[in-house]
């Protein structure tokens, strides 16, 4: 070990001013030999070390040690530079596994900003030690300390490359010495009723961070807000400008009380009206924006939101939870949990002070809206009866008589029902009792007051899911009946609303919410659809000013109404239930706990051999089965192998290798595993600890597979891990230890039965599914033979139920519609319809059409050859993907291997449904994989196959591209240059997974494309040129049989250079020559020790076409230097992410072809006049200067300075007002300078429309500049504040004529159908929070601008169309 240090010192440069070293040993105690600042010359160094004597002693205390460290070793006294920016490394020697924790003291010194490097022999704990280490790769082994030697080189070059650090702060004058950092800091501080005790504790843990900052100078600035109900600034960022005036402000703050804790609209006040200019923040000028939150509870409403907005801005958040703060909602705000700390009260904040000085740049989906008969609605009001309510009841019953007057209350129309609510909450009458408007109106007169307090706003709304809501009280939810909920409320609600919304919106119902003076506005806004649902009054008896609102609000919700799946269609008889259980030592001590939990839960099950089925596995290093799904079909021997059941032991704990475990071997159907029948299946996952390998496949692929995974972790368990294992991070429950199981049964149990909020499973996967199939082409094939009549409703109400939350749209999803028997008939095509309701139209009237024979080979050519073609609306050539669904009842007559051969050389995904009496053996061969093969019964199997069948879809979503590249006459040469060092050993299969799957796309049989490989790290190695393989079967064969390469470190830039001298070359197979385009691929893990750009320059300049993907541990700027494009550059967390960038690259791959096709349609594009139209109005005072940074930013992407792209600017409110005409100015500084120069116009009303026939007039036309009639592509701007007060639509009608391509962008005061009619497409119109959020839609802006195609002539301009698809913006 002395040899080793000397050899390391021996390759330093010491000196007082050069590299200084310590040396410390330790085993119980750690004892200083020397400081940092004890030797500053090598040779005195050197000789201490010699001198050294082996201390001894035992146990070896690591944590301890590594405490002292950054307290004594790294500290000024000791002679630490921090403050300079000096790196401050330590290099650990551990010889075995520590008897204390090493966890909370490695974070420590990490966020000291200290780098450990760690070496351990063959008894050290290497998890253990990657836990200390920076990252995993700086943590070694060795065999003995004598092998040392070995990794010797390998340490110091990481060493040598640990970057300088900016200075940590430790005291005012330390700030002086980096003069030029500057910050925004702004606290915000809990003070509810709750936290009164512990304020003054705040406010001096508030007042010591303060003394930290530079104040005085102007570099730092501070803001303080409090907040429980609603929140308040002390003051804001430019209130005070000396560091005294600040902190005599914090010393005098007061507390300031109230209930409840509203930390999610604290967050967005604080967005909205601390990080703004007028308050003193510098975010435009680039100034580090810092929120610090101090916390003692958790929120009463949702933070999501808020915690996005903030992160869209760039506020890096810090928080500080302490009493009964919650640790994942502190993690969600902080977004990082490195920025999340806890302490159990304001007097150990102290003791987790972070440091503020690395600056850091900038859930529930939303559902897809449908339509659906307004002419029909369940209408349910939930009435206040509280005793606060009674003297104004009269009221209330008058406002119920005068909705249900403009209702059409009939069997086959409105239905309603009222419901009253107080402590409790009880039906007046259901849906189903009064069909007339007649009896309707005589029971809402005939109503008594019930009486009762308080308002428990929380249970009457369960008590309307739970029990009017439902089919059996009359509701038409499962007929697709719009579900409205009318609420009443005169006081802020006595219990937890959160849970039971949730729970209401996830089956869809619409809720428009009406309070009093009394009532909570936050509340309502919660409880309503969106917050316009939730309308204000002063009392009862101003209730007739709302009944017109709450009608229109109604006519609305009626239109559109969120999607759900039925939950009495997810079969809850039958479900596999997999209990994994930590078999380690991490849970030795809580084992019984979890013997006794599963023995709780299972005996809530049906068990049975066509019910309930259960197994047990227990994992560590391995995994050890129980008991499978199919050993016990009573539930007294399932329960009696639980409680024989012994602790497995071991480490360390791999519960990604366990995971996969019981995908392949427990979920089988081999061992019980029913999930071909299309049965539930559950997985409960324990840990007790962090896994020592990588969750996310498994994980991933778990899902995939439809299991519904459900994790409890203990306070040593990774909340991340535990989270990415869960089928959402809403399915993770977090215990201290596991001998407070029990407390969670209740809502495992209910969550196992599918009741639970965070278990509504079938419409989770649906929406995540929906949400990645954003564009589809989707052909459903259906068997019409006579064998069908029988299952006919069946068939074409899966069809309907599957279209009905589908997005359909020329942007979006399409669908056709194909019968078949003897020959194929078609119903519609993909272009016929572009609306879901006419879809559903057509639908509703579809019969099958007979026939005695079955010919499905003929039917799969035909659309292969007729339906997915350009002519009929297939979009193949722009990437979209390109799915069958064929449901047959039979086997086919005809043959069918080859037809579906021709298909999936075409790039079309088949999925097969069986129906009655389906050919197994047919449906396997037919479809691409098992995962695409389903059966149909009955209707109750509709949710889980539609969930099973969106999953599959969306994971094959990689595979969509139709042989890429192959409308393109270019032959291509692929080359794929991967990394095949050793940091990327535990990847590597994932990599050659990823290669594969694109090989597998690419048209090798045809000799259209050519594939060849590189591997490369130190050095790079060919493993086959591209004139090698000619077939795509062996190109397969050898990938996915390819060896690691190995070795350190990346030399990225040789092994570009070796690609362009060797692989792309004629000998070598590369036909550049002859016309062929050539593409490089490569995959990084790591950053380059030599530097790319010269050889990246070279590949560019040779005319090959470079992708990029790097991990995190890549370099983002080095990537985008390789690439050919910055958008073809990507970054994944990890190579076992590639699947999630696999379309997006083979889409680009397709372009790449495409676009050398259409060169001549871009020459037409290189050009543009493009014309902002801003609102000047006095709504948009304080919005425009970010108006003005939004002009600037797309300015500067444009080419102005050699005449490609002209720019005019307008403002506008009650008149417009030109700032300068498209021939103004010819150069892109001119532009910028006068756009920075504008002045805010003012004035009202903002008449658009006469804005928009202004430019029409006076701006699109050549006297001002326009090249309009040269075939210029003319391009609008809108950026708009507000409703218009005059029409637009002949105006917009006119540019549109005129071929003048708008995209009108508003905020959320605007009137989004308003800026539908404004711009050219629906797509093409968004809108914004406010206008300082105007970057989030920068760059699809910029991707339409870059891809607008448009054919104008003088005779008669018209907008042809777009490019691709990407153009259109997706909200």
């Amino acid at each position: 070990m002395k040899s080793f240090v000397q050899k390391v010192v021996e390759t330093l440069s010491i000196g007082e001013n050069k590299d200084r070293v310590s040396v410390i040993q330790y085993s119980r105690d750690p004892q200083t030999h020397f400081n940092l600042n004890t030797h500053m010359e090598k040779q005195d160094v050197l000789d201490a070390i010699q001198q050294l004597n082996h201390k001894g002693g035992s146990p070896r205390l690591t944590g301890t040690a590594l405490d002292y460290v950054r307290e004594k070793a790294f500290a000024d006294t000791s002679g630490s530079r921090h403050q300079e920016g000096i790196p401050q490394i330590l290099i650990l020697l551990s010889g075995g596994k520590s008897e204390d924790d090493v966890e909370s003291a490695a974070v420590a010194l990490k966020q000291d900003k200290v780098v450990p490097f760690c070496v351990g022999t063959r008894n050290a704990d290497i998890l253990e030690l990657q836990m200390i280490a920076h990252n995993p790769s700086y943590a070694f082994t060795v065999l003995r300390f004598d092998d040392i030697g070995s990794i010797h080189q390998q340490l110091m070059s990481f060493v040598k490359r640990v970057p300088r650090q900016h200075p940590r702060l430790k005291s005012q004058s330390a700030l002086g010495q980096t003069g030029s950092i500057q910050r925004d800091v702004v606290f915000l501080l809990d003070s509810s009723d709750e936290m009164q005790i512990e304020f003054q504790g705040m406010l001096g843990f508030v007042e010591r961070m303060i003394a930290k900052l530079n104040v005085d100078d102007g570099n730092d600035r501070v803001s303080v807000v409090q907040y429980s109900r609603i929140p308040s600034a002390d003051f804001f960022l430019n209130t005070y400008k000396t560091q005294q005036n600040v902190v005599d402000n914090v010393r005098h703050l007061r507390h300031k009380g109230g209930r409840p804790l509203n930390t999610g609209a604290a967050l967005q006040y604080v967005k909205d009206n601390i990080f703004t200019a007028s308050s003193g923040s510098r975010h435009q000028q680039g100034v580090p924006q810092f929120l610090v939150l101090i916390t003692g509870g958790r929120s009463n409403d949702d933070v999501r939101n808020a915690v996005e907005n903030l992160k869209e801005i760039g506020v890096m958040v810090f928080v500080f939870g302490i009493k009964s703060a919650d640790i994942l909602e502190a993690q969600t705000i902080s977004q990082e949990s490195s920025r999340a700390f806890f302490a159990a009260d304001s007097s150990d904040l102290s003791q987790i002070e972070p440091l503020l000085t690395d600056t850091k740049n900038g859930e529930t989906p939303a559902l897809t809206p449908t339509s659906y008969d307004s002419s029909r609605r369940d209408v349910v009001f939930l009435l206040d009866g509280s005793d606060d309510s009674q003297q104004r009841f009269p009221d209330i019953q008058d406002f119920v008589e005068r909705i249900v007057t403009d209702l059409n209350i009939n069997a086959n129309n409105d239905h309603v029902a009222v419901v009253q609510y107080s402590n409790t909450a009880e039906t007046n009458f259901d849906l189903g009792r009064y069909l007339t408007e007649d009896d309707v109106l005589k029971a809402v007169r005939g109503l008594s007051h019930k009486g009762g307090y308080p308002h428990n706003t929380g249970a009457a709304l369960q008590y309307v899911r739970d029990h009017v809501f439902t089919s059996e009280s009359g509701s038409r939810i499962l007929e697709g009946v719009p579900q409205i909920l009318v609420l009443l409320s005169g006081g802020r609600s006595g219990d937890d609303i959160r849970t039971p919304v949730k729970m209401l919106k996830e089956i869809g119902i619409i809720s428009i919410a009406i309070g009093t003076i009394h009532a909570d506005t936050l509340e309502l806004q919660t409880i309503s659809r969106e917050p316009t649902y939730a309308l204000s009054i002063t009392d009862y008896e101003e209730l007739p000013s709302a009944t017109r609102d709450v009608l229109s609000l109604m006519r609305e919700a009626s239109h559109h109404i969120e999607e759900r799946v039925p939950t009495n269609g997810f079969d809850s008889k039958k479900n596999d239930v997999v209990f994994l259980i930590d078999g380690s030592y991490d849970s030795r001590n809580g084992f019984e706990e979890i013997r006794g939990f599963v023995e709780k839960v299972v005996e809530s099950l049906n068990i049975g051999e066509n019910r309930d089925q259960v197994a047990v596995v227990q994992y560590n290093r391995d995994a050890t089965v129980n008991f499978y799904l199919n050993s016990y079909s009573s539930k007294n021997d399932v329960l009696s192998s639980i409680r024989t059941m012994r602790h497995k032991l071991g480490r360390p704990l791999n519960i990604g290798k366990a995971l996969a475990f019981v995908r392949d071997n427990v979920f089988a159907a081999s061992v019980g595993g029913r999930r071909e029948n299309s049965v539930p299946q559950y997985l409960y996952v324990f840990s007790g600890g962090r896994s020592g390998d990588d969750v996310r496949g498994p994980a991933q692929s778990l899902k995939e597979n439809g299991i519904k995974t459900f994790s409890i972790g203990t306070e040593n368990a990774d909340t991340l891990e535990m989270q990415t294992i869960s089928l959402t991070p809403a399915h993770y429950f977090h215990v201290t230890n596991f001998n407070n199981l029990q407390s969670l049964h209740p809502s495992l149990e209910t969550a196992l039965k599918g009741t639970q909020e965070t278990t509504h499973i079938p419409g989770v996967i649906d929406r995540i599914a929906e949400l990645e199939l954003q564009s589809a082409d989707i052909v459903f094939l259906l068997d019409a033979s006579d064998e069908m009549r029988a299952s006919e409703i069946l068939i074409l109400d899966f069809v309907r139920e599957f279209v009905k939350q589908t997005e359909i749209g020329p942007s979006k999803v399409q669908v056709a519609l194909v019968q078949y028997s003897t020959e194929p008939t078609i119903n519609f095509l993909l272009n016929t319809y572009s609306l879901r309701d006419t879809v559903m139209s057509h639908l509703s009237n579809v019969k099958l059409k007979g026939g005695s024979s079955l010919n499905t080979g003929i039917a799969l050519d035909y659309v292969k050859n007729n339906v997915l073609t350009v002519s009929s609306g297939s979009r193949a050539q722009q990437g979209v993907p390109q799915i069958l669904i064929l449901l047959s009842g039979r086997k086919s007559d005809d043959d069918v291997l080859a037809p579906v051969d021709q298909l999936r050389k075409a790039g079309i995904v088949l999925f097969n449904i069986g129906v009655n009496n389906a050919d197994r053996t047919e449906m396997e061969q037919v479809a691409q994989s098992p995962k695409a093969l389903f059966f149909i019964k009955e209707k109750s199997d509709f949710p889980l196959m539609k969930e099973r069948l969106l999953s599959a879809i969306a994971s094959h979503k990689g595979t969509f591209i139709p042989g890429v590249g192959s409308s393109s006459g270019m032959n291509r040469d692929i080359v794929f240059l991967i990394d095949g060092s050793d940091d990327v050993r535990s990847r590597f299969s994932a990599l050659r997974e990823f290669v594969a799957k694109m090989v597998d796309n690419f048209d090798l049989d045809q000799g259209k494309d050519k594939v060849a490989l590189v591997q490369y790290s130190n050095n790079a190695e060919l493993s086959f040129n591209l004139n090698t393989y000619n077939k795509k079967e062996d190109v397969l064969k050898y990938v996915r049989n390819l060896k690691l390469k190995g070795g350190r470190p990346h030399y990225i830039g040789a092994a570009l250079q070796f690609v362009k001298d060797n692989v792309f070359v004629s000998n070598a197979g590369g036909r550049h020559h002859e016309g062929a385009k050539q593409i490089l691929v490569i995959l990084a893990g790591g950053r380059s020790r030599d530097s790319p750009q010269g050889p990246a320059r070279m590949l560019k300049d040779a005319g090959v076409v470079t992708f990029a993907v790097g991990s995190r541990k890549s370099n983002l700027a080095e990537m985008q230097a390789i690439s050919s494009n910055r958008n073809y550059s990507y970054s994944v967390p990890d190579f076992g992410n590639l699947p999630h960038i696999h379309q997006r690259l083979m889409k680009h791959l397709m372009q790449v072809g495409v676009e050398e096709e259409t060169k001549n349609v871009e020459k037409k594009t290189a050009r543009r006049d493009v014309v902002f139209l801003l609102d000047g109005s006095d709504g948009t005072r304080t919005g425009f200067p970010a108006m003005q940074d939004f002009v600037q930013r797309v300015v500067e992407t444009l080419s102005v300075d050699d005449n490609k792209d002209r720019v005019s600017v307008v403002q506008y409110s009650r008149d417009p007002a030109v700032q300068f005409y498209l021939n103004t100015y010819t150069t892109k500084g001119e532009i910028l300078e006068t756009v920075r120069g504008l002045r805010h116009k003012g004035g009202q009303p903002l008449n658009t429309g006469a804005a928009l026939q202004y430019l029409r007039d006076n701006v699109f036309t050549a006297s001002a500049g326009s090249r309009r009639l040269d075939g210029v592509p003319q391009v609008l701007i809108l950026l708009s504040g507000g409703r218009s007060f005059d029409s637009v639509d002949a105006p917009a009608s006119a540019l549109k004529h005129l071929g003048v391509l708008t995209f009108a962008i508003g905020t959320r005061s605007s009137e989004m159908r308003e800026l539908q009619k404004i711009a050219h497409d629906p797509n093409h119109a968004m809108a914004v929070s406010e206008f300082t959020d105007l970057p989030t839609v920068q760059q699809q802006l910029q991707s339409s601008l870059e891809t607008a195609v448009i054919d104008v002539s003088p005779e008669s301009p018209t907008v042809l169309g777009m490019l691709t698809s990407e153009s259109a913006f997706q909200l």
